[in-house]
């Protein structure tokens, strides 16, 4: 077994010291002053353009499942990855309107919230550039897919989608959806295997774009102060050939926020608007999203998400746990499939193939204080569990507070 850096180890002491109140409102014993803040990959999307909008329009069971999981859970603040980007926000209105506002009946009341950020992301954009490298640009289905700058079928496709009960700054929120990944100093350019010669033309990796979706900084204006909710959905480090293109891009894009969030002056690191640098010093910040990266075991190159949960800036705190993950994780394990990880930290079961993992994170800074945290994943057999397979994932969430 290869040896697990000292935070990692110290996980599951840490987790027995954490309280966890899975339902109804924020810890009351800290009133207004706490947060619930909350990352979930819905998986509501659609192959089509307007597919989703079209699901919500009807009566969508999915939909209903992941309300009923919000409206038990109750963040203050959540990402949802995976919900379709459309510019009418038709799909989050419908959503808002007919799902959350409606008491699905999963143990929770109609939950209402006042402000969202969602904006354009590249998932599903044409390029006009052979980014697979098969010889022609676009094509249909998967290869048009593959040569948008994020994979998607269409513009918008696994979208992000902010919701808050508190206000949002939008005129200060940052967006990096445009950012090109040879800005970065460093970046993990895709090679040939054998040659060593790069994947990419000169051309075409020069505008080539570092988020499959896009990174978002939206400041949120709490009881407590400004929060920056950083939230991201670094592409799968799969789906691709031995030139390990996917998995560059997912350490790249995971690696983005240590840069955003370490001192120095960043000519580089420069939003959609034109504003370059990183993060000021001291302000208070959560990581939220679907990193698609579990720290030890899968696919991805590990370096980054370890090296972002051990950034100086990074909150040291216990992992979120649920009993459902253990149980699942414990599952897989007398069927061959062993984790080097926590088995209650697993965020999603991907099946057979995969077993389960952790992906999904909410990272809070220094200056906050975790009260509660949990991973929504009922035990089998529970009431709970009938609402909590809305999705491949689960929703991660955590209580924070100041110091």
């Amino acid at each position: 077994m290869r040896r697990l850096p000292a935070l990692l180890m110290m996980l599951p002491l840490l987790t027995a010291c954490v309280q966890v109140n899975v339902h109804g409102d924020p810890s009351p014993y800290l009133g207004e002053r706490t947060v619930r803040v909350a990352t979930y990959n819905a998986s509501l999307y659609a192959d089509q353009a307007g597919g989703l909008i079209e699901a919500l329009e009807g009566d969508s069971a999915q939909a209903r499942k992941i309300a009923a999981v919000l409206q038990q859970v109750r963040p203050d603040l959540v990402l949802l990855n995976e919900f379709d980007y459309d510019p009418a926000h038709r799909a989050a209105d419908l959503f808002q309107r007919r799902y959350l506002e409606v008491d699905q009946s999963g143990g929770g009341a109609a939950l209402h919230y006042p402000y969202r950020y969602l904006a354009p992301v590249n998932t599903g954009v044409p390029s006009g550039l052979d980014l697979d490298n098969n010889g022609q640009a676009a094509g249909e289905g998967r290869m048009r897919g593959n040569d948008a700058w994020g994979y998607g079928l269409h513009p918008g496709q696994y979208g992000m989608l902010v919701l808050s009960r508190y206000p949002l700054d939008e005129h200060q929120a940052r967006s990096f959806q445009l950012l090109r990944w040879a800005a970065m100093p460093g970046a993990l350019r895709p090679l040939q295997p054998g040659t060593g010669k790069p994947f990419h033309s000169d051309a075409v990796w020069k505008q080539l774009r570092l988020s499959s979706k896009s990174h978002w900084d939206v400041p949120v204006r709490t009881p407590s102060g400004t929060l920056h909710f950083l939230v991201s959905h670094p592409t799968p480090p799969v789906f691709d050939g031995p030139e390990d293109r996917n998995g560059k891009r997912n350490h790249d894009e995971i690696r983005l926020w240590s840069e955003y969030l370490s001192a120095a002056d960043k000519p580089w690191l420069c939003d959609d608007r034109g504003r370059c640098g990183g993060l000021p010093a001291g302000a208070r910040f959560v990581i939220a999203g679907d990193l698609n990266n579990d720290p030890v075991d899968g696919d991805g190159l590990h370096q980054a998400m370890l090296g972002l949960l051990e950034h100086p800036r990074m909150l040291r705190h216990a992992a979120p746990q649920s009993d459902g993950g253990a149980e699942t994780t414990l599952a897989y394990a007398s069927q061959g499939i062993q984790r080097q990880g926590p088995p209650a930290q697993v965020t999603g079961d991907f099946g057979p193939g995969a077993g389960a993992m952790r992906l999904d994170y909410v990272l809070p800074s220094i200056g906050l204080r975790v009260s509660a945290s949990g991973v929504f994943w009922p035990l089998r057999g529970s009431a709970e569990a009938a609402i909590a397979d809305g999705s491949d994932h689960h929703l991660v969430w955590v209580d924070l507070a100041p110091e």
